[in-house]
């Protein structure tokens, strides 16, 4: 059932519709995620299997033991090491997947050179990293690259709207 026969008035998804009440000069602390659950670079890939599987989340900050931001894996990242045949469910292609994430790093998969942001960046700067680029996640750190927060295009569109 579509949204007027509910008797809800539809949401209008024009562009000029999608910044109507966003503010591009507010902080991005605003709306950033805090505290994100993060990986270390020497960790498995397996771990990285646990938190997806836990979480609802489609990137992982890695940092080091200082909290310090070294890179970042997205959930494309560990699907490219997935098996195929993962898809049906298959043992074979679970216990090929277990083997791969047990012996593969998350410094060996990473992506390591990352834009990052303040928390007193504007989200207009943000929403133009985001348009000009290939990502969907930046890391949020303090002014000495300490972790504070990820923000992700999902946290701009529940701003937007």
């Amino acid at each position: 059932m579509d949204d007027e026969q509910e008797g809800r008035e539809p949401i209008n998804y024009s562009p000029e519709n999608i910044t109507k009440d966003m503010n591009p000069e507010a902080h991005i602390e605003t709306i950033m995620t805090s505290r994100p659950v993060t990986i270390g670079p020497d960790q498995s890939m397996d771990r990285v299997h646990e938190i997806f599987c836990t979480y609802n989340i489609h990137h992982i900050p890695v940092v080091d033991p200082s909290d310090r931001v070294v890179g970042m894996i997205s959930k494309a990242d560990y699907y490219k090491l997935q098996n195929s045949f993962t898809l049906f469910g298959r043992k074979q292609a679970q216990k090929f997947n277990q083997a791969v994430f047990e012996s593969i790093l998350v410094k060996e998969v990473m992506s390591p050179q990352l834009v990052m942001l303040h928390p007193e960046d504007e989200i207009g700067v943000a929403a133009g990293i985001f348009k000009e680029n290939l990502f969907h996640a930046i890391p949020i750190v303090d002014e000495d690259k300490r972790l504070v927060g990820i923000l992700s295009t999902y946290d701009l569109l529940s701003y937007a709207f």
